[in-house]
C-alpha cells in the first residue's frame, strides 16, 4: 500500500495510465535572427493563449465558472506586457526563443516558490504549466492526449498541472494519483469539482506502479492499495457505490430553497479552515460561511501570516461566495490549537483560560494585523466578524475600540476597506448568564 494525501474524496478503481514527462531540452536549437526567434515567440504564445481559451471553456462547463478562471488566470499572467517584454530582452540578448521562455518563467518561478504564503506559491506551479506549454509548442513535442484514455482508468502523473486536469474526461478517469501536490493545488480543486478521487504527494508513484496494473485510490483517507486482492476489490467496490448512491441522493437539494415542513425559511452555512474551501461550500450549494476558522492559517508554519496574506485568504472567500455571507471568527488560539511560534504558557484549563480573544488583547499587533487584513477584504463581499470565547463586554468593546484604531489607521494610509458589523460566540458560561 502507498501513502499520500487524500485532497479529492471518493474511491477510484482501475488501471494505471502513466503520464511521463516530456523532454523540453533546446540544447540543441540554432539561433537565427532576433526577428525570426521573437516571431517563433509570438506564435507559440497565440496558440497558447487559443489553446488555453478551449481548454477554460471545457473546464466551465465540466467543473464550473470559478474552476474555470484558474486557466484564464494563465492567459492573464500570460498577458503582462512585463513577462514578454522580458522574454524578448533575452532574445536581444542572443538568446533562442525556448530560452527566453524558460528565463524568464523560471524567474517567476524562483519568484512565487520562496514566499510562504500558500496561495502564492501556487502561482509558481501556474508559472511552470506556462512555460512547459510554451517550450512544448516551440519544440514541437505532442503532449500525450489525457482525453482518449479509455473508461476506469486511473492517471498517474509527477504533478497534474491545470492544462493537464483540463483535458481530462471525467467519466472515463476513476481517480488521479501524483508524486507531489496538496489539497490546495489547483489540480486539486479541478479534481474535487469534477467530482474524481484524488491521491497527492504519493511519494515514487510512477516508478512504483506499472502501467496497467490494477489500483485501488482512497481519497478519503489518503491511500494506493496496488494488485488488491478480490476480496479488497469487493470491499471498495461496495464502499463506492454506497458512497456514489448518497451523493446522488443529495443532488436533488442542491441550490433549493431551505425551508421545514413548516415553512419556516433557513440557510444552509458551510464552515471553513481554508480559503480553498469556499469552492467546495458553493459547489454544494451552501448558502453561506457560517465559520471561517482563521487559526488554521496560523498553523502547521514556522511565523504568522502576514497583514497581505491574511487579505487574500480572505478576500479570495468573499469573492467566491458573490455576496452572500461569511462569518470569520479572529484568531482562536490556545487550549488544543497549539502554536509553537506564538509562545502561549501553558495552564491548568487552557481551554477557558488564556486564549482567543485574551490572548489577541494581549498581542495586539498580531491582532491588528488580522483585523485590518479583515477590514481590507470586507470591500469585497459581504464579510462579518466573530469574537471568540469572549468572558466580559470589557473584552468586546476594547475589540471595538482596536477596530476603530485600524479603521482609522487604513482611512490615513489611503488604503481601502469596509466596516463590518461585529458578533461574538457565546461559549462561555461567563459569556451566557
Amino acid at each position: 500500500m502507498l501513502k499520500g494525501v487524500g485532497a479529492s474524496q471518493g474511491y477510484g478503481i482501475g488501471k494505471a495510465v502513466i503520464i511521463k514527462d516530456c523532454s523540453l531540452d533546446y540544447k540543441t536549437v540554432k539561433y537565427t535572427t532576433a526577428e525570426e526567434e521573437k516571431s517563433r515567440l509570438h506564435s507559440a504564445v497565440e496558440r497558447y493563449c487559443e489553446e488555453t481559451k478551449r481548454l477554460a471553456e471545457g473546464i466551465r462547463q465540466n467543473a464550473g465558472e470559478k474552476e474555470a478562471e484558474i486557466l484564464e488566470g494563465h492567459l492573464m499572467m500570460l498577458g503582462d506586457p512585463f513577462m514578454l517584454s522580458q522574454m524578448e530582452d533575452n532574445i536581444d540578448a542572443g538568446s533562442v526563443a525556448e530560452a527566453g521562455v524558460d528565463n524568464v518563467c523560471n524567474m517567476f518561478i524562483d519568484m512565487f516558490s520562496g514566499v510562504d504564503d500558500e496561495l502564492t506559491r501556487q502561482r509558481a506551479s501556474d508559472v511552470k504549466d506556462i512555460r512547459d506549454s510554451l517550450l512544448s509548442i516551440l519544440l514541437g513535442v505532442e503532449s500525450v492526449d489525457i482525453g482518449a484514455v479509455p473508461p476506469d482508468t486511473v492517471l498517474i502523473a509527477k504533478d497534474f498541472t491545470p492544462s493537464m486536469t483540463s483535458q481530462i474526461k471525467r467519466e472515463n478517469v476513476s481517480a488521479i494519483i501524483t508524486e507531489v501536490g496538496g489539497v490546495t493545488s489547483h489540480s486539486a480543486i479541478l479534481a474535487r469539482a469534477m467530482g474524481i478521487p484524488a491521491v497527492l504527494s504519493v511519494a515514487d508513484v510512477t516508478k512504483l506502479v506499472s502501467a496497467s496494473q490494477i489500483l485501488i485510490a482512497d481519497g478519503f483517507k489518503g491511500k494506493v492499495i496496488t494488485d488488491p486482492t478480490p476480496e479488497q476489490l469487493a470491499v471498495y467496490r461496495q464502499k463506492q457505490n454506497e458512497y456514489l448512491k448518497e451523493k446522488e441522493s443529495l443532488n436533488e437539494y442542491f441550490n433549493k430553497p431551505t425551508v421545514t415542513k413548516s415553512g419556516a425559511v433557513k440557510k444552509v452555512y458551510g464552515n471553513i479552515g481554508r480559503a480553498e474551501d469556499a469552492q467546495i461550500v458553493v459547489q454544494n450549494g451552501g448558502e453561506g460561511i457560517g465559520l471561517f476558522r482563521t487559526e488554521f492559517l496560523f498553523m502547521d508554519r514556522e511565523h504568522e501570516p502576514d497583514e497581505q496574506e491574511q487579505f487574500e485568504a480572505y478576500s479570495t472567500v468573499a469573492k467566491a461566495l458573490d455576496g452572500k455571507e461569511v462569518i470569520i471568527r479572529t484568531l482562536d488560539i490556545g487550549g488544543d490549537k497549539a502554536v509553537g511560534y506564538l509562545n502561549i504558557e501553558k495552564e491548568d484549563n487552557p481551554f477557558l483560560g488564556y486564549r482567543a480573544v485574551r490572548y489577541c488583547l494581549g498581542n495586539r499587533k498580531l491582532y491588528k494585523t488580522q483585523i485590518r487584513a479583515i477590514l481590507r477584504a470586507a470591500q469585497y463581499g459581504n464579510i462579518k466578524m466573530m469574537i471568540p470565547l469572549v468572558t466580559t463586554v470589557e473584552e468586546v468593546r476594547e475589540v471595538k475600540k482596536i477596530i476603530n484604531e485600524c479603521c482609522t489607521e487604513l482611512e490615513s494610509e489611503g488604503q481601502k476597506y469596509a466596516k463590518v458589523p461585529v458578533g461574538i460566540m457565546v461559549e462561555t458560561p461567563s459569556a451566557a448568564v
